[in-house]
């Protein structure tokens, strides 16, 4: 009797002891079942769909909160998405932001931007794929994202925002092909590049260029996967840089069919002056022509072509510009062809007067591009002849589309010592042979 009794309290104290983990349970099942966390069980045991499922996935739709493109709280550089730090991943890249990822903790990026005019009215959210905003369309494949300071239409402004991206998709195996592009501008919607911009784009992505346009009203658009630069070049190494324009040179030629000229012997300067017709041209051309053409015949195997960008097609133009070695012109958008050129190829340039005086660095670009893409800017030429802008407050109300002059004696000592260097390294490299060096850029690392 006495062992029954001991057995039985044993039993109840054993019981008792299992009362606080159950009651913990069913608090917790009751915390769950709230939230909506044991849908996917229920479904699967037969609940209708429009149960606690609907119900979880309706609060993370409306978790997703829109905030301004345009921060202006923040400096420049990264008011555009100003909540998501940028990343220089693949090492040596430009900085970007890619979704989904671990940093958006694997949201897509979506955006509701009706403004052309103004980026803080234009606004951007993160969602998870299964819970999108209220009314948000779905693009389906990877956009590329551009946000720049400058613009999409000036060809050297262009070709700064496009090199991160051109530089993305080589790194990637060229895989990673846009289904389309998001261009922005201070966060404001820019519906499309210049011409000559969305040929290079299209060749070097090889595939054509769609613009997200969104939409008038307030409706989000969603994209399945997106890449985002907002600072254009900044992150990237010289390395990749020099990499990105080669990769970009190669695939413009390819698909312009660009042949290696065999007969060209090895020795040959081919000299090109590339001639604007209005604001900032030579007045005299043909007294350029004569400086230069006389230069050349003094160096053997010199080969002069005179030709105007705004009648060249922009195959035209990659082909002019792989079958020349020094390009003389003066500044403007049509020196952006020179990333068509080989490496080392040389750039002469030539400026209005008072543009060295007012016109600040932006001069200059056409040097730093030289630079970045691997050719040599053999200096520049300031007009100093020409009517003064007395009490003119900026280089824009008088100087910057002057007529351009000219300097026999100095243009012909200037061509002599550049043509002679060109010669000089081209010495026993063919031009087929360069650009079969080349060649292996133009595949997708």
């Amino acid at each position: 009797m006495k062992k029954s009794r001991e057995g039985n309290l044993k039993h109840v104290k054993g019981s008792l002891c299992l009362v606080p983990p159950l009651l913990l349970a069913v608090f917790f099942y009751l915390q769950f079942q709230t939230l909506g966390l044991f849908s996917p069980i229920f479904r699967c045991a037969g609940q209708p769909a429009g149960g606690g499922g609907d119900d979880y996935v309706d609060r993370l739709r409306a978790s997703a909160t829109f905030l301004p493109l345009k921060d202006t709280r923040e400096w420049a550089e990264t008011w555009f998405i100003s909540t998501l730090d940028d990343t220089t991943e693949p090492e040596g890249e430009a900085k970007n932001i890619v979704f989904p990822s671990a940093a958006s903790a694997g949201r897509l990026l979506c955006m509701s931007a009706p403004s052309r005019r103004d980026g803080t009215r234009n606004a951007y959210a993160l969602a998870w794929r299964d819970a999108l905003p209220g009314g948000a369309e779905l693009r389906p494949g990877l956009a590329y994202v551009s946000e720049t300071a400058y613009d999409h239409s000036n060809l050297w402004h262009g070709i700064s925002a496009l090199i991160p991206f051109a530089s993305w998709h080589a790194r990637s195996g060229c895989r990673a092909r846009p289904a389309r592009w998001a261009l922005f501008h201070h966060g404001e919607v820019r519906l499309g590049m210049s011409p000559w911009l969305t040929s290079l784009a299209e060749a070097t992505t090889g595939v054509g260029m769609v613009v997200e346009t969104f939409n008038a009203s307030d409706v989000p658009v969603c994209f399945e996967e997106a890449v985002v630069f907002r600072r254009n070049m900044a992150g990237m190494t010289r390395e990749r840089l020099l990499a990105a324009f080669d990769f970009m040179r190669c695939k413009a030629r390819a698909q312009c069919g660009v042949v290696d000229d065999d007969d060209d012997p090895s020795s040959a300067v081919r000299v090109t002056i590339l001639f604007r017709t209005g604001a900032r041209a030579f007045k005299d051309e043909a007294a350029v022509t004569r400086v230069f053409k006389r230069e050349c015949a003094r160096v053997a195997g010199c080969a002069l072509t005179t030709a105007r960008s705004d009648n060249l097609t922009f195959c035209d133009q990659v082909k002019l510009m792989s079958g020349t070695d020094v390009l003389i012109s003066s500044h403007g958008a049509q020196m952006t062809n020179l990333v068509f050129m080989d490496r080392n190829s040389s750039i002469m340039e030539f400026y209005p007067k008072g543009w060295r005086e007012r016109a600040g660095g932006g001069q200059f670009v056409y040097r730093w591009g030289a630079d970045r893409s691997g050719m040599r800017h053999e200096g520049s030429w300031w007009d100093p002849h020409g009517e003064p802008c007395p009490g003119s407050p900026d280089i824009l109300s008088c100087y910057k589309n002057r007529q351009i002059g000219h300097d026999e004696a100095y243009f012909a000592q200037w061509a002599a010592r550049v043509f002679a260097a060109a010669k000089e390294r081209k010495g026993g490299v063919s031009p087929a042979s360069t650009r079969r060096r080349e060649a292996p850029t133009c595949q997708c690392s």
